[in-house]
Order: C-alpha cells, then structure tokens, then sequence
C-alpha cells in the first residue's frame, strides 16, 4: 500500500510542477476537493474531450451533440429520483471526528484484500517462471479462492443492504470486518446515515420571491428533457443518440484521491434512444465500443476490467462499469447503464407533455428505451496522467521523469530547441515554430542545456523535439528526437510537418477501434 501511496504523491506533486493541475484558490489555502486546470492541463483535457466527441459523435451518423445548462427548472430533479433518492451512506468515527462514505469504507476493505492476491500472483509467477498460468491459478489456488469469495460475499451483502436501505446492517458489516478509521485506527463507529448530494442555490433578485434551485448533478437530464426538441428538429430515426459533455456538481462530503473525486467535475455523456426490447443487444454493443475506445489509447489492457453491478440503480435493467487500475487500485472510470424508460416516462408524468416517438415502421408510438455511456472527463485525465508518469534508469545508470502520454492527447506535440542562443540559430527555430503551429500546438525553449531541456519535455510529455543546429543553416535539416525511445534522427525541415501528423493525427489513433 506504501509503494501505491507514494507513486499517487509523485502523480500529485509532478502535476503541479509541471501546469497541469493546481489547488483552486491555493493563495487563500484552497477549497477542499475542487481543483483549477493549469496551462498544460487545460490541454490535456481539451485534447481528452475531444478525443471523445470525435468518436462519438463524428464518427457516428446517428450521434449528435447538446449543450444543455447547468440551471434547470427544479422539477426535474423532483422527476429523476434525485430529490428523493441522491444520497450517500456516511458514516462518523467519535474518536477521530472524521467522516467517511461507508461504502467507500468496504470497497477499500475489498482493494486491499486485492493486493493480496496480487502478491499472491507475484509469488506464483516467481516460483514458476515461464511456466506459470494466471488464468489456472487464480481458478485453482486455496489461498487466492479463499480472497475473492471474501470479496464477493462482503460486495454482495453490502449491495444488498444499501438496495434495502439497511443501513444498520451496513455499519453492522463494518464492525465485523474490523475496520478501523484510516486516520486513527479507532473502530468506535456511529450510526450509518444518508446525505444528499446535491447543491441547493437560489434564482430570483430578492429573497422573498427566488426560487429553489440546484446545480445539476449529471448532464444527463438535460438530454431527456430536449430529446423531443432535438429528435424532431434534427429530423432523427431511432436508433439514436444524443452527446453532452459539461460541468456537474456534487456536495461530497467524502472528497480525496485529488481530482478522482470532486465536488465540481465534468462529465462526458451520450444517451442512446432505442426501441424496447432492443436493450440487451445495444448494451453489449456499447460496453465493447467503450472498452475498444479506452483500449486505443494504448494505455494496456490489462489495466482495465469490467464490473457488473450487483446493486442496480431504481432506473436500470443492467449496468457495468469500465474499471481502472489507479495508484490506489481499481475503482469505476465509465459506466454503462441500460435505464429503460424511466426518465422520459418520469419526465412525461411531472411535465404533463408527451415525450413519445412514432415509429413510422411500425406505425405506432412508444416511450423510447435509453442506453447510456457516461465517463468522468476528470477521472479520464488522472487515469491518463498516472499512468503516463514513470521513472526510468537509463544506460548509464542515471534516472529520467517522462510523461508518456498518448502523443495525441499530449498539451505540446513537439518543442523547438535552438542549440545554442546565437548565430542566427533562434531566428531559424522561430520560423519553424511559425510554420508548425497552424496545425500543431508546439513550445519553444532555448533556456538551460539542450539535455536539460530534453529532460523538461520529457517530464512535461512533449513527443517531439526539434533541435536546430549550426549544420541547419547549411543544409535546411534538424534533429528529431522522439521522447519515449529518445532516437534522434537527421530530417528536412519541411518533412516535420509529415512525420509529427503521422504520429499525432486522431485518425490514426481512432482506427485501432475497427
């Protein structure tokens, strides 16, 4: 756990060493679990969104994009269930006075029994070598069974009592499992009790005539409540769907793990409106879409697994969760959700409109079903960034931070580094700097050694440099050093523009899906 817990600080520190995140309002000590995006971050997640949309919605001819506001009339809420039933089990230790997600509490019971298993592996593969098969052991192996059947049946007994809402029978699990508070190692517990979620704020120019109003929780509704207008406008045939990505907000109590969990966050969603009874095909269709997008990023398969849910939400018939493997272990980075009928229907009954489709195939009318996909813009960046971060020794035995971040997605596509800061040689890296950025967005540096400042692109995830030097001025060529192999190669000036687009272009990325 140590070994996690420092790799998580390094992830930390590194993002704000290098712009990519900072503290929101860090001068007047911050606000906790809300985070501003620097000036290399802002790209990053620019670059993240636009990675998605392009392949959910350009990609697809019956996908189209809203952007709905974050005001919405306070029915809806009242209409989704969230008024009601947004609600966190919390949980309070009377000895430290911390608060903590009782769930959470379980679930991280859960991870570190993982880590065990994982150890378990680790042993295995050393003591069999090339012989060894991860699938027969995890099948067959006493101590590994004995683990995962001690996951299972505390996962399930918990989703079975928050479906229940037996919250005295979760705090009950709580004491038998002997957990204690992360903080103080006391186990004196209070009672589970819910909290709702939600930010209440107020519309109106006095007191006595505003009106109650929340900040959205999900970008989900606005969707639902403007499928009539975009289906009929956009003249749409079922099967269709329609994307969003935008701010949320959500009062977490129990915020931590930097920005995995924040209380204002945003979200990239796409409700997809199908007939009924077409559910099941259309869910296995978009969790093996989903997964192959995540997979083109080339970020390892064998960091990503799916959850199905054993605890299904008031509104589904089926939901599964892509899951990452974070410094601190799995935890749900998109969910897949079959919601059936529920929100338009529940939209229907609160608004007194009609939010039908006619089927001119079929000649009749129907309440459409929805499959949803929606992932956390935020969680997507930190799942990128970690994983990008590694330390590796060289040759020679010294160490170098790089930022591996698919090139696609990184801030800077390639940095300009004049050799030295004379002899005509800024001017000439300037021009190529003026030549490149109407495609790419590209750095200039000429401060420190060129080493050095190979090293400061290396750690800012820069997948190109270009070094200009005194032979530039004779023959019109200059280096190309690729940041993950570091191979320098000897190039024209006018073939850059070729070889960053053949590794940076989306098109090339996104293929890998097909």
């Amino acid at each position: 756990m140590a070994n996690q817990d420092d790799k998580f600080k390094k992830v930390i520190s590194h993002a704000k060493e290098y712009g990519y995140v900072f503290q929101s309002s860090e001068i007047y000590d911050g606000l906790s679990a809300v985070y501003d995006y620097a000036q290399n971050g802002v790209e990053l997640k620019k670059n993240i969104r636009d990675y998605w949309w392009k392949a959910m919605v350009q990609m697809h001819g019956n996908i189209v994009g809203l952007d709905a506001a974050i005001f919405m009339h306070p029915t809806t809420w009242k209409a989704s269930g969230h008024v009601d039933a947004f609600n966190d089990p919390l949980i309070d230790n009377k000895d430290s006075k911390k608060r903590y997600r009782a769930d959470v509490l379980i679930e991280d019971y859960c991870a570190k029994i993982e880590t065990k298993i994982e150890k378990e592996v680790k042993k295995a593969v050393k003591r069999f070598g090339e012989a060894f098969n991860k699938a027969e052991f995890m099948s067959t192996n006493p101590r590994v069974l004995g683990y995962q059947e001690k996951i299972e049946s505390t996962l399930a007994r918990m989703a079975k009592s928050l479906e229940n809402e037996d919250l005295a029978d979760v705090k009950l699990l709580i004491e038998e499992l002997e957990i204690s508070c992360p903080l103080s190692g006391s186990k004196n517990w209070t009672d589970v009790k819910q909290f709702n979620l939600m930010f209440g704020t107020k519309l109106g120019a006095s007191a006595e005539h505003a009106m109650d109003l929340y900040l959205r929780p999900e970008t989900a509704q606005g969707i639902f409540v403007n499928f009539l207008n975009v289906q009929k406008t956009g003249r749409m045939k079922i099967p269709f769907g329609i994307a969003q990505t935008g701010k949320a907000f959500r009062n977490e109590i129990v915020a931590r793990q930097f920005i995995f969990r924040m209380r204002e966050f945003e979200q990239m969603e796409m409700q997809f409106f199908i007939k009924p009874g077409t559910q099941k095909k259309w869910y296995e269709y978009w969790k093996e879409t989903r997964m192959k997008w995540h997979l083109s990023l080339g970020m390892g398969a064998d960091n990503y697994r799916f959850h199905d849910h054993e605890k299904l939400a008031h509104y589904a018939d089926a939901a599964s969760d892509i899951e990452f493997k974070f410094p601190f272990g799995f935890k749900e980075l998109e969910g897949i959700h079959s919601r059936t009928d529920f929100d338009l229907k529940a939209h229907e009954e609160h608004s007194g409109k009609k939010l039908q489709y006619f089927d001119h195939e079929d000649n009749k009318s129907y309440t459409p079903y929805v499959l949803e996909t929606s992932i956390g813009l935020d969680r997507m960046f930190l799942a990128i960034f970690s994983n990008a971060l590694q330390e590796e020794t060289l040759e020679n035995n010294t160490t170098r931070t790089v930022l591996k971040l698919p090139s696609v997605l990184a801030p800077f596509k390639a940095a300009v580094l004049p050799l030295v800061k004379k002899d005509g040689l800024p001017e000439i890296a300037k021009e190529i700097v003026d030549m490149l950025k109407w495609d790419f967005n590209v750095a200039y540096d000429e401060k420190d050694a060129v080493g050095r400042r190979y090293r400061r692109q290396d750690a800012n995830g820069t997948p190109f440099c270009i070094t200009v030097d005194h032979d530039t001025k004779k023959d019109n060529t200059v280096t190309i050093r690729h940041r993950d192999t570091m191979a320098q190669k000897r190039v024209k000036i006018e073939e850059l523009k070729e070889i960053i687009k053949e590794e940076v272009e989306i098109r090339s990325w996104l293929m890998k899906m097909k």
